[in-house]
């Protein structure tokens, strides 16, 4: 995972940098479904929600940055 300095807003409370929620294909619906996929792909077996989560996450995030243009 990339180190990523936090920001604080108004409040105080620590964000995520503004440019990184904005231009993240990936969201949480996203990875819900592509986990959820993965779960009726392995025949509805229980046990494996968090291992969903992260591979639906990661295939997601790859598909993403492979679309993305490449910093030079």
């Amino acid at each position: 995972m990339a180190n990523v300095k936090l920001q604080q807003d108004a409040s105080g409370a620590k964000t995520q940098p503004s440019e990184d929620r904005e231009t993240s294909l990936v969201t949480r619906d996203a990875i819900a479904q592509r986990a959820y996929t993965l779960y009726v792909a392995r025949g509805c077996e229980d046990g494996h929600d968090v291992e969903d989560w992260f591979n639906a996450e990661r295939e997601l995030q790859e598909a993403n940055n492979a679309l993305s243009p490449k910093e030079i």
